[in-house]
Order: C-alpha cells, then sequence, then structure tokens
C-alpha cells in the first residue's frame, strides 16, 4: 500500500512540475514569471520615451484570424466596435526582446506597444492605472497574455512608466483609440518632424518630435492660471476646445481627479499659459488635462519642462 501511494505521489509530482514548465514556457504573464524581467543594460532615460503616436493603418490578415492558444479558442474583434475594459495588466521584457511579434515585427521592450488576446492588430490603446491615474499611449502589436485574470501585456517600458515593473502587474483601465479620434489627432499634427536622439538601448524605441519653443500670447500670474474647478464645486468639461493636451491623470473618481488638479495648480509654470482642465470622458473617467496648446510641438516643450521641474510624467492628446 505505501509502495503504491508513493508511485502516485510520484507520477503527481511529475505531472506538476510539467505544467508549471508549460505555464512559464509560455508568455502569458510578463514581469509575472522569474524567466522574464528588466534588460541587462537599460537606457537611463527610460521616462523619456514618448506615447505611440495613434495613426490609421490596415490591419494585418494572419494576427486577426480565430486562433487557439493554451486550449483556448480567441476571435480578434475587427468590428470596428469601441473597447474599455478594467483589469490585470502584466508585462514581458528580455526573454521576448527582439523575438517576432504576431504581426511579423520585432518585439522592442524598449518601445511602447502591448499584447492583447483580441483588439486588432495593429490598433492603439490608452492604458490607465487606476490606483495612481498615470497612463500611457501603446500600439498593439503582439498577442497574449492568455490567462483569464491578465487583460493585457505591457512593453517593459510601458510597465516601467506606469510603475508595474516591481509588482509585475496592476489594475488597468484599456481603451481603444478609435480611428474618430485618431482622424482629430492627425490632422492637427505638423507636417514635419525631426526625430528623437537614439539611445544606448539595444533596440531603437519610439521616435519622438523635436520640440518646439512655447510663445503663449500672454504670461498670467500664479493667480492668474485658470483651473476648471473651485474650492468646493468641482467643474468638470465634457468638450474642451481643439488643440493639444497634456494628460496628467484619469480617475474613476472626481474627488481624486480634484485633488490631482489642485495639486497641479501649484506646479504648472504661469507661463506656459495652458489651463487646468477636469474633462470627463464618454465612459465616465475624470481625466486631468494641461493646455490647449496650439500644436504638438508646443506640447512636447511644455511636456519637457514639467517633467524637468517637476517629476511629473505627462501624455499627449488632442482634442
Amino acid at each position: 500500500m505505501t509502495t503504491r501511494l508513493s508511485h502516485l505521489l510520484r507520477i503527481l509530482s511529475i505531472c506538476l512540475l510539467c505544467g508549471l514548465i508549460a505555464a512559464c514556457g509560455s508568455r502569458k504573464g510578463g514581469g509575472y514569471y522569474k524567466d522574464d524581467g528588466p534588460g541587462d543594460n537599460p537606457p537611463a532615460d527610460l521616462d523619456r520615451v514618448p506615447d505611440a503616436v495613434p495613426k490609421i493603418e490596415p490591419l494585418a490578415r494572419g494576427p486577426n484570424r480565430p486562433y487557439t492558444a493554451l486550449g483556448k479558442s480567441f476571435t480578434p474583434d475587427t468590428s470596428g466596435r469601441p473597447y474599455r475594459v478594467q483589469g490585470r495588466a502584466s508585462w514581458y521584457g528580455r526573454k521576448f526582446h527582439g523575438k517576432p511579434t504576431s504581426n511579423g515585427e520585432r518585439y522592442d521592450m524598449y518601445g511602447m506597444t502591448a499584447a492583447h488576446p483580441t483588439l486588432p492588430i495593429p490598433s492603439y490603446v490608452r492604458v490607465t492605472r487606476v490606483s495612481t491615474g498615470k497612463t500611457v499611449v501603446l500600439r498593439v502589436n503582439d498577442r497574449g497574455p492568455f490567462l483569464a485574470s491578465r487583460v493585457i501585456d505591457l512593453s517593459y517600458v510601458a510597465a516601467y512608466k506606469l510603475g508595474v515593473v516591481a509588482p509585475g502587474s496592476a489594475e488597468v483601465i484599456v481603451e481603444r483609440i478609435m480611428p474618430e479620434e485618431i482622424r482629430g489627432w492627425r490632422a492637427q499634427a505638423p507636417t514635419a518632424a525631426s526625430p528623437a536622439p537614439t539611445t544606448s538601448a539595444p533596440m531603437v524605441a519610439q521616435q519622438t518630435q523635436t520640440p518646439a519653443p512655447v510663445t503663449p500670447s500672454q504670461t498670467p500670474t500664479r493667480a492668474q492660471t485658470p483651473v476648471a474647478m473651485a474650492s468646493s464645486n468641482m467643474q468638470v468639461d465634457t468638450i474642451s476646445p481643439r488643440g493639444f493636451y497634456l494628460q496628467a491623470g484619469a480617475f474613476s473618481d472626481p474627488a481624486r481627479a480634484q485633488s490631482m488638479a489642485t495639486d497641479l495648480n501649484g506646479k504648472v509654470p504661469p507661463d506656459l499659459g495652458a489651463s487646468i482642465k477636469i474633462e470627463q470622458s464618454s465612459s465616465n473617467l475624470y481625466r486631468v488635462r494641461i493646455g490647449p496648446f496650439a500644436n504638438r510641438e508646443a506640447a512636447s516643450q511644455a511636456s519637457e519642462r514639467l517633467r524637468d521641474n517637476t517629476g511629473l510624467s505627462t501624455t499627449l492628446s488632442a482634442q
């Protein structure tokens, strides 16, 4: 009886070990697994890696067909419907750096990209960490994660900017950036741009444009810096003037948005000539935004100043 029990336990242990090896060999949790992680020599300026710039792109053929992974069937959604989901985000790093993504591109852990099980490839998403309101814009070019508890896999640098590297995963809100918003974004973009200096990373990250000097029409005093709120009653905009904005955070709780906006009023230099606004989106997120700026260069220059002077990281969006 003892021999038989020992034999059964040995078989059970072997099965469990095989299951763990298979789980670690599949990219479904990113930095959650010990065999993945940051690169050996990451660039020193990861905070300066710009968000992906959304654009209208034709859908890839292969990765938008139904497929099966880890015994589960997935059907990519190419219907063009809006997408907004809250759930856990994980990340993936050096184990997959330089390897092909689902659409044949090389995965760059220092680029602002993401993997999603069903969103169109390519497409663009706005990912907001629920606990902090930090937001990044990413290009979806890969499939995964395939765990039911995960909604998106972030590139290493995206996870770094959201503060997800150390914990391995975090609660986020994922929103697809729809073509209408992208068209408005592109319509206001300048026709020429200069590439950003390359980093020491083994692969080149997203490129950005050389900011132009900010030339506000007037220089308000600190007391004149407009803030879209009152001390007790918050003023929330549903439609903002057209232009480029810097988003400092996004919250489902309006009180937290008001708190951030109040704090920013003491940090944003008056000579930027920009307002601090709280805008309620159609998905009931309260976005804290700074702007508007006349063009992308002016907004980028303002973002650099805010980051250098206050450590504040913002994302650029167009209205």
